[in-house]
């Protein structure tokens, strides 16, 4: 049996430290890189290993895991000159949970595949919250042999662990997650609208639909926020727009039409040029007028 214990761990943000801690907690030696290294000053603190470039982070480990901004980062981080490919030693594990696209997740594959290296795509569901109780949900694509090995490291951060499939699946489930969403938060927000415009008060609308059949994690958890105020980040908008468009990007080459994606997407974009991009999804309420 392969025996884990050295990770590295690329991406220490909102998410990332949350995941690389219940790492540390969990017995693993990590080693921690971050553009921006203050914010992985608390890890350091606590003994994780800090890294100057992203090949250092990968050199030497049992495993590296990314979860980065963009699928532009990714490609950077994996496939750049002195990257993780590049970097890592054979026979290591490569575990990308950015949500990115799936068809780079194919092409790292291969990359990986072609240097004796074992890559898998696994994005996660659950937000800040998640991260923070290690109950995230992770969808992996790639080999299956490659995702029972990892098994130690992916319960170590989350809960509901789901093969989805060869490589890139695990991105495809998660672009089906974030389609869902939209769609959800978009007509949550349209009711909230909807109760405004009409003279209705919108609290007590909210206590009369939000446990019933119009009830929703959007509605009580996320739009609530925005109803109280509160629209700081669990997921900032600006990187569920990077996600929606990667919906929209491969819907299109995979011949699927998502109107109601394309729309919610229109949406973010208007609030991300008004300077929302940086507050949390329920900032599509200021799109409705509702707050």
């Amino acid at each position: 049996m392969t025996t884990l214990k050295k990770v590295g761990f690329i991406g220490t943000g909102i998410m990332g430290a949350a995941m690389a801690g219940h790492l540390m907690d969990a017995g693993f030696d990590v080693s921690v890189y971050n553009r921006t290294k203050s914010k992985a000053q608390a890890l350091i603190e606590r003994g994780a290993k800090w890294c100057d470039t992203v090949g250092e982070c990968a050199k030497g480990q049992d495993v590296v895991i990314t979860i980065v901004g963009y699928p532009k980062d990714v490609e950077q981080v994996y496939l750049g000159a002195g990257g993780i490919i590049d970097s890592a030693k054979a026979g290591a594990y490569l575990v990308d949970m950015t949500t990115s696209s799936p068809i780079l997740a194919e092409k790292i594959f291969a990359s990986a595949q072609a240097k004796s290296l074992h890559a898998v795509d696994a994005p996660v569901t659950g937000g800040d919250v998640g991260a923070r109780n290690a109950t995230l949900t992770i969808l992996v694509g790639g080999a299956e042999d490659d995702f029972n090995t990892l098994q130690p490291i992916f319960t170590a951060m989350g809960k509901n662990i789901v093969y989805e499939g060869s490589a890139g699946a695990g991105q495809k489930t998660k672009a089906c997650n974030q389609i869902a969403i939209a769609g959800t938060l978009a007509g949550v927000c349209e009711a909230f609208a909807y109760a405004k415009a009409s003279g209705l008060d919108v609290e007590k609308v909210y206590s009369a639909i939000a446990t019933g059949a119009a009830g929703s994690f959007q509605m009580t958890n996320v739009a609530r926020k925005g109803l109280d105020g509160n629209f700081n980040p669990g997921f900032m908008l600006k990187h569920f727009g990077k996600d929606l468009a990667i919906g929209t990007e491969t819907a299109t080459a995979y011949g699927a039409s998502l109107p109601i994606l394309a729309m919610v997407l229109h949406e973010i974009r208007k609030l991300e040029a008004a300077g929302n991009g940086d507050l949390g999804t329920q900032a599509l309420l200021k799109y409705y007028g509702v707050k």
